[in-house]
């Protein structure tokens, strides 16, 4: 989730598991350097458009205060500063030191979060739906907004495979799904020391939002198939 603007993400489950064994057993989200949020109050906290975009740009920054915020953000001070207090409550962010007020800087506490249903509160399981309920569709809606507009890209950009619209279907076991979710992660992860970080990134370096969604595809699921050894229905086998 490093999303990202929240940082929400789900953790893949470890690979390694026999395959009639049940669901592989998931990792904690400490061995994968994630937080776990399981508190209603804080998911609800993070279902504000300024509180993510408050977090994004300290990603991108590294540290802000309220008035640097309200200056990329077009919002007055007292409002960053309040929405900066309240995403402090709650873990999201802490004081990077110096500055009195709304001249103090803050820094994000948390790179990658994870927060999802699975949740032994029930309050936190609904709260975690209506959260990724509404990430998704911020996230969407800006990736159609970005995703529509490639002829305004970088000219050494506009055809970079990693970026654009790239969708494939793809046939696996819970298991090799599970495999598949923690190298996608590791991977996703290699350029993790840059966030919060500007010092770390080179030259040119742009800040790329990938998004993966993944999800099974029942109705082709539940269709027959004919595999290629086998009569189409209605054909005799030859002989």
């Amino acid at each position: 989730m490093s999303s990202d603007k929240s940082g929400r993400a789900s953790a893949p489950r470890r690979p390694g598991a026999a395959a009639d064994a049940g669901p592989p057993a998931q990792p904690a989200a400490a061995d994968l350097g994630v937080h776990k949020i399981t508190d209603a109050r804080a998911m609800r906290a993070l279902a504000h458009p300024l509180r993510l975009a408050l977090l994004e740009a300290l990603m991108h920054a590294g540290t802000l205060t309220a008035t640097q915020a309200s200056e990329l953000l077009g919002e007055s001070p007292a409002n960053c500063a309040f929405h900066l207090r309240t995403l402090a409550k709650y873990g999201y962010v802490v004081e990077a030191g110096g500055g009195k007020g709304r001249e103090r800087p803050w820094r994000r506490a948390h790179g990658t979060l994870q927060i999802t249903s699975d949740q032994e509160d029930p309050s936190a399981a609904v709260a975690a739906d209506e959260l990724g309920q509404f990430w998704l569709d911020t996230t969407l809606d800006r990736a159609r907004t970005y995703l529509s507009r490639d002829r305004s890209w970088p000219p050494e950009w506009q055809h970079n495979l990693l970026l654009g619209q790239n969708e494939t279907i793809l046939y696996v076991t819970p298991q090799e799904a599970a495999e598949l979710a923690m190298e996608v992660f590791r991977l996703f992860r290699r350029f993790e020391d840059r966030e919060d970080h500007p010092e770390r990134r080179p030259a040119g370096a742009m800040p790329i939002e990938s998004l993966l969604l993944s999800y099974p595809l029942p109705h082709l699921a539940s269709r027959p198939t004919h595999p290629a050894g086998d009569a189409a229905p209605g054909e005799k086998q030859p002989g």
